[in-house]
């Protein structure tokens, strides 16, 4: 006999608490306290916690400079400052990922360009780059969605071809490695972001990472108010802003630094197991895991692609009946960017650089086909804390995606009640 799923009225499959997150402990509070009683709160010149943790994490990410600074977001727009982004300039983004992406381009007076993703990983798709790549073409931010490096080999063979920038978007990569090289390494700079969801979290913040000595030292004065190292504090070479990392939040972050070789691998151990099962179910196909380049993974999130001519019925009736049995399964980002209302209406307060490229530049008109898909009726994804539990809660997951399965009929029932109401 069938179980009675919860949204009809039986038992929930998970029961109990999911994990917490942020991890925090007494390490955390000695971290805070120190920075407490030292009286050094904000990281100006000379040692701090923030300058440790800046070399310590450039270090575990294969960089040799690190400029932290109060946010990803921050992150990128400094990125693209230093590079030299001029208005009208073309940066070529993809349309499924946080605003910010898109946003930063904006914000230095340039035009975002939506190229699409690829189907399986929703990482950008370098063959839609190379499409899109024009005179005008300045730089690429591939983003490593969820936390699966993008196809770097590719992209990088083309911004070495056309001359262009590469800013990878790293804020969900932490961790991550391409070929065994790490994420946010093999472009010119990699970015990364703190905020509270974060596999690294201090509730807000970010990193900038990079090899080139000059776009660091760049990166340093735009986040420093225009100050270079060395000089007097009240020398300003350059607009900048004060987009500095506090010390209390590089505590936090450096404790947890510690800790990201092990939830790294833990994240693994859980989302391998998962997935597993997951692609035993018709219908449902998680992003592929297990691609020979990517040495690892960062599982920020776990994408799982639902089939809804598989069900029969739309996606959010699937997560609707996965959350009453205690599944944290959550839809993807449920528009693509330049649907947003934002693109849509061109509502850019000061930032119109991208009018010296053409006045009526319409950034909606774009075609992007798997952005749309996966945004409007696909993507679904279990957050990177719910993959640090233990295995039997993996296994709890993964038994309340088999009884979804097998109660599908009652879904199907569901939806045609709801169709007639």
């Amino acid at each position: 006999m069938v179980e009675l799923l919860a949204i009809n009225g039986g038992d929930a499959a998970i029961q109990g608490e999911l994990p917490v997150w942020p991890v925090r402990g007494a390490r955390e509070e000695e971290a805070l306290l120190g920075v407490l009683r030292s009286g050094r709160w904000g990281r100006l010149e000379g040692e701090s916690v923030v300058a440790r943790f800046e070399q310590r994490f450039a270090k575990a990410h294969d960089c040799e400079y690190g400029i932290a600074c109060s946010s990803g977001t921050i992150a990128l727009k400094l990125a693209l400052m230093a590079i030299g982004i001029q208005p009208g300039d073309e940066v070529i983004v993809p349309p499924f990922t946080f605003m910010a992406t898109a946003t930063a381009v904006l914000e230095v007076n340039a035009a975002p360009i939506f190229v699409d993703i690829e189907p399986d990983t929703y990482c950008i798709d370098p063959a839609a780059i190379e499409r899109a790549i024009t005179p005008r073409t300045r730089a690429i931010i591939p983003v490593h969605l969820a936390g699966q490096p993008a196809d770097m080999d590719a992209i990088m063979e083309l911004a070495n071809r056309h001359g262009l920038y590469v800013i990878e978007d790293a804020c969900h990569a932490h961790g991550a490695k391409y070929k065994g090289r790490a994420a946010g390494s093999i472009g010119h700079i990699g970015c990364f972001s703190f905020q509270a969801s974060k596999n690294m979290s201090a509730g807000e913040g970010g990193i900038m990472i990079t090899n080139d000595k000059a776009l660091a030292e760049m990166m340093f004065s735009l986040h420093n108010c225009g100050r270079e190292p060395g000089q007097p504090w009240y020398r300003h070479f350059r607009l900048g802003g004060n987009h500095r990392l506090g010390e209390f939040q590089g505590a936090i972050l450096d404790c947890q630094l510690d800790q990201l070789e092990e939830w790294c691998e833990r994240r693994t151990a859980n989302a391998r197991a998962l997935a597993a099962r997951i692609n035993r179910i018709e219908g449902l196909a998680t992003q592929p895991i297990e691609r020979a380049e990517v040495t690892r993974h960062a599982f920020h999130l776990l994408v799982i692609r639902y089939d809804e001519q598989a069900w029969g019925f739309p996606r959010e009736l699937f997560i609707e009946a996965a959350q009453a049995e205690g599944l944290p399964l959550a839809a993807g980002y449920p528009i693509a960017l330049f649907r947003q209302p934002l693109f849509e209406n061109r509502e850019f307060g000061p930032y119109q650089g991208y009018r010296a490229l053409a006045p009526e530049l319409d950034l909606t008109a774009v075609d992007c086909p798997v952005a749309d898909k996966a945004s409007q009726s696909e993507a679904m994804w279990i957050h990177q804390k719910n993959l640090l539990g233990t295995p039997e809660l993996t296994e709890a997951f993964a038994t309340a995606f088999e009884k979804l399965d097998a109660g599908r009929n009652q879904l199907r029932g569901i939806a045609a009640q709801k169709a007639r109401a």
